[in-house]
């Protein structure tokens, strides 16, 4: 049976990560309280910032706003938008 949490993103009961899939404290709370698929909505988020911004993992810079963003994302006000991003409906 899948593990379960409340998740923070969606506001439902949802299967939750298998393992924690970010390192320290906010590793630790993305893994109790968010979801596969909140998850999932973050990764694809992530790219898009990455790609807009013109951002890489290798610079400490850029991975301390992605590591922001993605607490904004889950436990905030939900980060910053995309440029000219309308989601699909």
């Amino acid at each position: 049976m899948s593990r379960q949490v409340q998740c923070v993103k969606l506001n439902k009961q949802a299967e939750g990560l298998a393992i924690q899939t970010y390192p320290g404290d906010l590793g630790k709370r993305i893994f109790e309280n968010v979801s596969k698929e909140a998850w999932q909505m973050w990764l694809q988020h992530q790219t898009m910032l990455m790609n807009e911004k013109r951002l890489t993992p290798i610079n400490p810079e850029h991975r301390k706003y992605l590591e922001q963003q993605m607490e904004a994302f889950f436990f905030g006000e939900g980060g910053d938008a995309i440029e000219g991003y309308v989601p699909p409906s």
